[in-house]
C-alpha cells in the first residue's frame, strides 16, 4: 500500500515538475487572438545540441510559423508528451521541447 501511495506522489510530483519548464516571448503587443501553431524542438546531450536541421526533421522557424504577424507570444515548454519522449530516448540523450506560437 505504501508503494502506490509513494509512486502516485511521485507522478503528481513530476507533472507539477513539467509545469515549470516553461519561456513566454511577447512579441509586439503580445497574442492578439487564439490562432496557434506548434512544433516540436529537438536536442541531443540533454538540451545542449539541436538536432532538428539533421535528416527529415525540420528547424523551428518561430518567423515562418509566426507568418507575418506582428503582434504574437512564443511559448516553449515541455509538455508532458515531451517528458515521455525524454523519458523513452534518455539513453540517447535525447530531449525535446514543444514551441507554441499564438498570433
Amino acid at each position: 500500500m505504501f508503494r502506490k501511495i509513494s509512486a502516485a506522489f511521485l507522478l503528481v510530483g513530476m507533472l507539477f515538475v513539467i509545469g515549470c519548464a516553461a519561456h513566454v516571448h511577447k512579441i509586439g503587443n503580445g497574442a492578439q487572438g487564439n490562432d496557434t501553431t506548434e512544433a516540436r524542438q529537438w536536442y541531443a546531450l540533454w538540451g545542449l545540441v539541436p538536432i532538428n536541421n539533421l535528416g527529415p526533421l525540420t528547424e523551428v522557424d518561430t518567423n515562418a510559423m509566426a507568418a507575418g504577424a506582428t503582434d504574437y507570444e512564443i511559448m516553449s515548454q515541455i509538455t508532458v508528451i515531451d517528458f515521455a519522449i525524454s523519458v523513452i530516448l534518455s539513453f540517447a540523450t535525447v530531449t525535446t521541447r514543444t514551441v507554441t506560437v499564438q498570433k
